[in-house]
């Protein structure tokens, strides 16, 4: 019998601790499927301090996914870089839109932000099987910003803040929380899950989980484990009339030209065997800001260093240059007064991840689940793919209650666990790149890249970087929600569509995942010409009746792989149809391209090269994964009836 002065307890279905990138996503694509939940901030409002700054294309892919790619270029981030545009056959009116991200890889102990990377990785070009740049550059606020403005348009999600949760109870059928909301008043709320998406050193995990059993270990076959400093800094332009002094302007430079000299764009890996740093641009161009993180070594006190003092001492040589340099006596400095720090702080280079990321009906995912080094710019994205994949699991169990949630959930959990260690790989390769202190086996890695990058194909190959790896595609283990043997468990590559509806271009997300769908899973027919259209649809008929509407045949897609293909529009309901579009097209619509860079190395056959040239039908899963890639009406029917029993609706 409960206390007589207990708060009343509120009800909804999903409560997510933690109202960060990962608990927001979360809370917006819950919010997609009508799945009510509400999100338990504990500050006030959004931080003003730009932490993670950078977000990969899987990233950029989930921001599209809660519709807003329009604030992806123009509000949250940019992919700036300077690209010799003389390389490349385009018009010139079409060159100042060739913006984009490379890492810069630097060897030696020097501090010139200009001598010749011994590699670069082009994250400039849209082949990486998203459609996307490899990264932007973001300021947190503004992407925190944007998806609390996606998850206020949907009437299922609440987003609270300044709520701090003070209690955890659970029983068979859920699990409920005490919360102190902003104005000091005790609170409960109960729901069938709680999502702990509250950091590393969040309540959920660190006073519910930890004492049951849940712990954060170091990743297998990781061993570094160190501490850095990371600065942020924000810088104003001087002019002739504030900085009358300053040697460049005699010379004929703009303030806008000296700016890109003392920091120039790309992102730049410092590998300096005696202090590895890293240093690059990150949010819009007009915010000017600058991230700069650099290894504290042994012996030296990692709060001291992140003092102006000493990260003067540290950051100060890369930003003056020998006076040779501009024909003059004397070094040339950027002028202090116009930089201004917004933190500097020190913080562990580690990998981690808990044992398990779901116990009964509580869940971590992000920082509270597992810890990136920052090498790859993993941090956020990994919590994005979190989200995406709890997300329709979620909605599922809420749906269906009698649904075995802990196998459910552990299939979640497994499957990330696969590409977490995918991502940390590439994570690991970079760091190995920076953080290398032998200077022998740092000459030998000079040399052997030197040598290779001769050969224009090994060239071509290393600039993609972690891209070349391809879409992650999940191994099959017991419980896994998809079809081992019709080529399941693979990310779906997003490309370029023509809509015969609208005679738009759009991505193909936006037609499989459309809002106004309501199955679970979504079903996507392939076919080579128009004149197979009509025939595709008639062999998905009945779909909805095998699955109980979770696949329904009046929402599937259907792409034409054929850049040419023309087709009348008159399809029943709510059945898409389109036509793979060229990078061209994309380019031209400005709707799409805006402050963007203009695709290179974009495939439109990417999909139907991925999932193979018999490929007819694809069941998808909400988060972009391939449930089952089927050949013909026999098969689809195979994988139906097996995801049929996977959900537990025959």
């Amino acid at each position: 019998m409960g206390s007589v002065d207990a708060p009343p307890c509120e009800a909804t279905g999903v409560i997510i601790c933690g109202g960060g990138p990962t608990g927001g996503l979360l809370s917006a694509l819950l919010g997609q499927m009508e799945i009510p939940n509400v999100v338990l901030e504990r500050a006030a409002d959004i931080t003003t301090d730009p932490r993670g700054i950078a977000l990969d294309e899987d990233g950029i892919r989930l921001i599209q996914a809660i519709g807003m790619y329009d604030r992806i270029f123009t509000r949250i981030g940019s992919c700036e870089s300077s690209i010799d545009t003389k390389l490349l056959r385009i018009a010139p009116t079409d060159r100042m839109r060739l913006l984009g991200y490379k890492f810069h890889f630097l060897s030696g102990a020097g501090h010139d932000l200009a001598k010749p990377p011994i590699l670069t990785n082009d994250l400039t070009t849209s082949e990486g099987g998203t459609g996307h740049v490899g990264f932007v550059f973001h300021k947190q606020p503004e992407l925190e910003r944007a998806i609390r403005d996606a998850i206020a348009q949907f009437p299922s999600c609440e987003f609270r803040t300044g709520a701090n949760l003070t209690s955890i109870e659970e029983d068979a059928n859920g699990v409920t929380v005490g919360y102190v909301n902003r104005q000091g008043s005790q609170r409960r709320l109960r729901a069938p899950f709680l999502v702990g998406a509250d950091g590393k050193t969040g309540y959920v995990r660190k006073k519910y989980l930890e004492p049951r059993g849940v712990v954060m270990e170091r990743c297998e076959g990781t061993h570094y484990d160190e501490t850095w400093v990371a600065l942020n800094w924000h810088i104003r332009l001087p002019d002739p009339h504030t900085h009358a002094d300053f040697p460049l302007w005699k010379l004929g430079y703009s303030p806008e030209q000296v700016y890109d000299l003392f920091f120039p764009k790309d992102f730049r890996f410092l590998c300096n065997p005696s202090r590895p740093s890293v240093c690059g641009r990150f949010g819009l161009p007009a915010d000017r800001l600058w991230r700069f993180e650099f290894l504290v070594r042994k012996g030296e006190d990692p709060v001291k260093m992140a003092t102006s003092e000493n990260t003067s001492k540290i950051i100060y040589p890369y930003i003056t240059h020998p006076g040779r340099r501009y024909g003059l006596s004397s070094p040339v400095r950027y002028p202090e007064d116009c930089i201004t720090t917004l933190r500097s702080r020190p913080f562990s280079f580690l990998a981690r991840s808990c044992n398990k990321w779901a116990l009964g009906r509580v869940i971590i995912a992000g920082d509270a689940a597992h810890v990136f080094p920052p090498f790859g710019g993993q941090g956020i994205a990994s919590g994005f793919r979190d989200a995406s994949a709890l997300a329709w699991r979620l909605a599922h169990l809420i749906r269906e209650p009698h649904t075995d949630h802990v196998e459910l959930l552990r299939g979640w959990y497994v499957e990330r666990k696969q590409q977490f260690e995918h991502s940390l790989a590439s994570t690991i390769r970079n760091g190995e790149f920076v953080t290398n202190g032998d200077p022998w086996k740092a000459s030998l890695r000079d040399w052997m890249l030197w040598s290779v990058q001769l050969l224009p194909n090994w060239r071509r190959h290393l600039e993609k970087g972690s891209r070349a790896d391809g879409m992650i595609r999940y191994r099959h283990e017991e419980g896994l929600p998809f079809v081992q043997g019709l080529g399941g468990g693979l990310n779906l590559p997003q490309v370029y569509a023509m809509d015969f509806a609208t005679d738009q271009v759009v991505f193909t997300d936006d037609l499989i995942f459309a809002p106004f769908k309501k199955g679970l899973f979504q079903l996507l027919a392939l076919v080579d010409n128009s004149d197979k259209i009509h025939a595709a649809l008639q062999q998905i008929q009945g779909v909805a009746d095998l699955t109980s509407s979770r696949v329904r045949e009046d929402e599937a897609t259907v792409l034409v792989h054929d850049l040419h293909a023309e087709y009348q529009n008159a399809t029943p309901s709510q059945v898409q149809i389109a036509r793979i579009a060229s990078g061209e097209e994309f380019a031209a619509d400005a709707r799409l391209c805006r402050n963007r860079p203009v695709p290179r190395y974009y495939d439109p056959m990417r999909i139907r090269k991925e999932v193979g040239i018999n490929t007819a039908f694809l069941v998808l899963r909400p988060d972009r994964f391939v449930y089952a890639s089927c050949s013909n009406r026999k098969e689809l029917w195979k994988s139906l009836e097996a995801l049929a029993i996977a959900l537990h609706i025959l």
